[in-house]
């Protein structure tokens, strides 16, 4: 019987003929299978020796032979098939076996030998073969160390090499690389995460640093550090501003280093009195388009998380303008002249120097400052008769907006202290009287600077709200959710690069100076578009670092069970702390209800915690 060796989907095989139909063969292979094939494919033919054992006594031949020295017999730019070069090398008239050899070495070996057709090879030129002799060299041992890494991840070992790109592998990886490969094969055989199994190796010792260190990854690549930062700002000689003859203060919470805003009551002429809303002016200081200016466009706000804050500005430059005690600060100020019956009667702006004489912190202020003190008419504590004239105020503006039948007594702030890696989280109902003071001072300082803006035709930047929308335009228009006709952001100028821009345009109106910038100019369009998207990144950033924060407390306190309030189908919120979590197991419950859930499996990389209903709880 006639045998064939051939070549099918760049694999050689070995079959009997059962069928020869000149262009195509009818053929059976070693194991009985039976498949037809094009007559072009084939590359040898031959009775002995049988076909069984065939093709392992042809690869036991080629293994034998030095593919170096058989490239060495291959003429240079020269054509030739297997059966040429096996009479070349064996020296004499090849039987099927060394041609097959011959064949299978020639197949096995792409880098000395190139294909040019079926059966047919050129000899690799030398500099190409040594290239390519290199680079497979290369292969190997990248190959190598590849597997070296492997064992070791898999041993929880981290290897040396890792420590520079943690963050790469972390954040980023290249997956091209070798350490990324051998990661990824250390995992699927750990079963691990890439965070979770570089952790047991001690590349994570504070899984806090991990989410922080992720973020300033992505949105800080050149650091935080503001030392070596050019603090190019300049500041006004107070002695060219007028003095503001009011007793100021500030009201801010006792971490609070960025103090923009302080507040002042003068009393005038039959019950009246006027108001003083005094806002820190760093726009006097940081000039558009200077260092600093390009530095704080970049960071565009303040970012904050629990135990610590990135600030928008250098704090040299935060030094220089915040309104601290008993300094002389340069200050935009808004006064309302304000009637007995709590009316505005004329609002004006001026650019003084004012000395706030107490910076009043909110931990102490609310044991002094709140609906009993009020009630009861106390005043044994600072600012007292200020601070309820400011409250009476308050609660006429909160009405004339429409809000004063908002509910938002029963909602719930919390605030998170860090000491020492210890986590202390309190919780402090929204809508106190000294909340309300700051809030509608602020809404109206806002709106009412933004309608100076427009009246005027200077350019600022406004948030609106329609259809329970919010957006950002360098149009005024109404905000519906805090009842005004226009809002321009401009009491935080140190924390917001909105607030900075609109308080240039603010200061070159009270000065009766051009604006800086236009309605055509795209720094403003420019900055409005980038504060957006940073604004809303660093607050997803906040709400992560306080959900992290909360995990550990449940750690730290050792909770294994806790009341929950239901939100919506399977969702609830923890007692005490700002946690929503999701029961998948929860039964249908209406929104309000209060239930007992279990906690348990807190993992602090992915941030998550297990939660099972236990049952309702009493009201």
């Amino acid at each position: 019987m006639v045998n064939v060796f051939y070549e099918e989907a760049g694999a050689l095989k070995v079959g009997s003929i059962l069928t020869d139909n000149t262009t195509s063969l009818q053929i059976e292979s070693a194991h009985g299978k039976r498949s037809k094939i094009k007559a072009t494919l084939v590359l040898l033919r031959f009775e002995n020796p049988p076909m069984h054992g065939f093709m392992q006594q042809a690869q036991e031949k080629a293994a034998d032979i030095d593919v170096n020295f058989l490239w060495e017999c291959c003429e240079e730019n020269r054509e030739f098939t297997g059966q040429e070069l096996a009479g070349d090398y064996f020296g004499h008239t090849p039987d099927p076996l060394e041609t097959a050899a011959i064949l299978i070495l020639l197949s096995q070996n792409p880098i000395y030998f190139h294909k040019k057709g079926v059966g047919r090879f050129k000899a690799a030129p030398p500099e190409i073969l040594q290239a390519a002799l290199a680079s497979r060299e290369k292969k190997r041992l990248a190959e190598e160390k590849q597997a070296g890494y492997v064992q070791q991840l898999m041993a929880f070992e981290l290897p040396d090499t890792f420590r520079p790109l943690l963050d790469d592998l972390l954040y980023k990886p290249d997956k091209n690389t070798i350490e990324w490969k051998a990661l990824e094969t250390a995992c699927d055989a750990t079963r691990l995460s890439v965070p979770r199994l570089l952790e047991r190796c001690g590349a994570i010792p504070s899984t806090h640093d991990y989410h922080y260190n992720q973020f300033l990854y992505e949105h800080f690549p050149e650091g935080i550090d503001t030392d070596a930062y050019p603090a190019d700002f300049h500041l006004m000689d107070p002695e060219d501003l007028p003095v503001a003859g009011v007793k100021a203060f500030s009201i801010d919470d006792a971490t609070t280093t960025e103090i923009d805003d302080a507040f002042s009551v003068t009393p005038l002429n039959f019950g009246s009195f006027r108001i003083g809303i005094h806002i820190a002016t760093p726009a006097l200081g940081v000039a558009p388009h200077s260092l600093l200016d390009k530095f704080a466009a970049k960071r565009l706000s303040t970012v904050y998380l629990p135990g610590r804050k990135i600030t928008m500005l250098p704090e040299s430059v935060i030094q220089h303008f915040t309104l601290g005690e008993a300094h002389h600060r340069p200050v935009l100020s808004l006064y309302l002249e304000v009637a007995d019956d709590f009316t505005v009667t004329r609002t004006f702006s001026r650019i003084e120097t004012i000395e706030v004489s107490t910076n009043l912190r909110l931990d102490s202020l609310e044991r002094q400052f709140n609906e009993i003190t009020l009630r009861e008419n106390q005043t044994d504590y600072p600012f007292a008769h200020e601070l309820r004239l400011l409250w009476n105020f308050s609660c006429k503006m909160e009405k004339l907006r429409g809000k004063d039948q908002d509910i938002n007594s029963e909602k719930i702030d919390y605030s998170f202290i860090i000491d020492q890696d210890r986590v202390s989280v309190y919780e402090r109902r929204r809508g106190a009287p000294i909340d309300k003071v700051v809030s509608e001072l602020m809404i109206f300082a806002n709106a009412e600077w933004g309608k100076q803006l427009a009246d005027a035709g200077y350019a600022g930047i406004y948030r609106s709200q329609g259809n329970g929308k919010v957006k950002m335009s360098l149009s005024p228009a109404p905000h519906q959710g805090l009842g005004v006709s226009q809002y321009a952001w401009s009491s935080s100028p140190m924390r917001r690069y909105v607030d900075l821009i609109n308080q240039r345009q603010l200061i070159a109106l009270v000065s009766g100076n051009p604006p800086p910038y236009t309605r055509e100019d795209d720094t403003l369009l420019i900055a409005m578009r980038d504060f957006e998207m940073a604004y809303a990144t660093y607050a997803e950033f906040q709400r992560g670092m306080e959900r992290y924060w909360c995990l550990r407390w449940l750690l730290q306190e050792n909770i294994s069970t806790s009341g929950a309030i239901v939100i919506k189908e399977n969702m609830i919120k923890l007692d005490r702390l700002p946690l929503i979590v999701r029961i998948p197991s929860l039964p249908e419950l209406a929104p309000g209800t209060l239930v007992a859930v279990g906690v348990s499996q807190i993992d602090l990389i992915d941030r998550s915690l297990n939660a099972s209903f236990l049952g309702k709880s009493e009201g």
